[in-house]
């Protein structure tokens, strides 16, 4: 018996997919016969473990909610998602669709290599669900908004990863689903494609559609979703807004990695970085907000007297893009000599860093810049919170002011 459920006839209309109690193993081979003799000596049977990828997980998503699903490499995230797709059936529990729907979860799933983009845009459709005559007028449609006009009569084995994708979200949003499954397959395309997939997303929404997204992109589930689940070992462990979600999952992520955050250390030693605080109206912290007067204290450590150090930090977000490297040499703040112990203050005022993990490196060079005597990668991480700033997008909030003229402007709303 199938363990999904067909609804749409009598499914309460609120609910466009519901999860109830489903579990998801795998068997994990640790041994198998190498030789006819082994395997017959076994039994005819390979030794392999159970993992369970999904244990015992109901949600539900309703109707024209976004609702993202985090977690770490692992979670279950992408399990889950197979799962409602229908792509891998449940051990037990049942999975209820109740709108139609399409799935963006592997690159190029149910393309040919073989064939044609022009071709492949007729198979993955009518996979899809979509009929010949309405995917031939879509056609021109879903080729315009892929860009792959020049391209779509040569075999999609030529294309590139980025073109595979383009294609297959563009046949995927226009076979017109009420309810889209994405996992995190838009990272693949270029800037402008990502933001004409954004701006469809917006108009997806506007109609009142559901969309599911499995993201490690913290910001877009931030911004983009009304909901959020943490899903962590094949269990949802939070489940609720956004940014709650959100910063409950970065609070134990960075919380996790304590001694064990992946640091790499080079330089000779004669000068080291002991310990690195964040402080904030005196108080050490580990969290701060956009907007904190902020002061970054760099403890170290000298083996001997060293003439003209030059200390660095980095400030990173924790996907790897680089935010500020301000150095003591730039600032013209470079002491004669150091010896023994003590600490650096770096203060920041008015930090304009929009809400996410950041991490911070931290290097001592000679005036030079040439001789390393301590580069401390990933020196620790935190966490910036929405401050002062209504912002939501991007690194950082340059505060931007705003003024209207003209005969014809009315007044400004006034917010309550």
């Amino acid at each position: 018996m199938s363990r999904y459920t067909d609804t749409l006839s009598d499914a309460k209309p609120e609910i466009a997919l519901s999860v109830d109690s489903v579990t998801k193993t795998f068997k994990v081979h640790s041994e198998r016969a190498s030789s006819l003799k082994q395997f017959i000596a076994s039994g005819g049977r390979n030794r392999y473990e159970e993992f369970t990828a999904l244990d015992n997980v109901s949600l539900r998503v309703d109707v024209g909610e976004a609702v993202g699903i985090i977690g770490h490499n692992g979670s279950g995230k992408s399990t889950l998602l197979k799962c409602m797709a229908q792509i891998l059936t449940p051990k037990s529990g049942t999975i209820a669709v109740n709108k139609r729907m399409a799935a963006l979860l592997e690159l190029g799933a149910g393309f040919h290599p073989e064939l044609s983009g022009r071709d492949n845009v007729f198979l993955n459709a009518a996979i899809l669900g979509m009929g010949r005559h309405e995917i031939a007028e879509r056609f021109d449609e879903i080729v315009k908004f892929s860009g792959l006009e020049q391209f779509i009569d040569a075999p999609v084995k030529t294309y590139s990863s980025g073109m595979y994708v383009r294609l297959a979200f563009a046949v995927a949003i226009n076979v017109d689903p009420e309810l889209l499954l994405i996992d995190e397959i838009l990272a693949v395309g270029d800037v402008t494609f990502q933001q004409r997939c954004m701006e469809k997303f917006v108009d997806f929404r506007e109609q009142g559609r559901t969309l599911v997204l499995v993201t490690h992109d913290t910001s877009s589930v931030r911004h983009f979703c009304d909901r959020a689940i943490w899903l962590d070992r094949g269990k949802i462990r939070s489940e609720g807004r956004p940014a709650d979600v959100i910063d409950e999952y970065t609070e134990y992520m960075l919380g996790s990695e304590e001694g064990e955050d992946g640091s790499s250390r080079r330089g000779d030693g004669k000068i080291q970085i002991t310990k690195v605080e964040i402080i904030v109206d005196g108080v050490r912290i580990d969290r701060v907000r956009t907007g904190d007067d902020v002061i970054f204290r760099l403890h170290f450590e000298a083996q001997e007297t060293v003439p003209n150090p030059v200390f660095a930090i980095t400030l990173a977000r924790l996907d790897g893009i680089n935010v500020t490297a301000p150095s003591s040499r730039d600032a013209e703040a470079v002491p004669m000599e150091i010896s023994g112990s003590g600490h650096v203050d770096i203060a920041m005022a008015d930090v304009p860093l929009m809400p996410g993990p950041y991490v911070i490196h931290t290097a001592v060079t000679g005036w030079g810049l040439k001789h390393m005597y301590d580069h401390l990668h990933h020196a620790r991480t935190f966490d910036v919170m929405a401050g002062d700033s209504a912002e939501t997008t991007g690194l950082v909030t340059l505060r931007p002011t705003w003024s209207w003229s003209g005969d014809g402007v009315s007044p400004d709303i006034q917010l309550g």
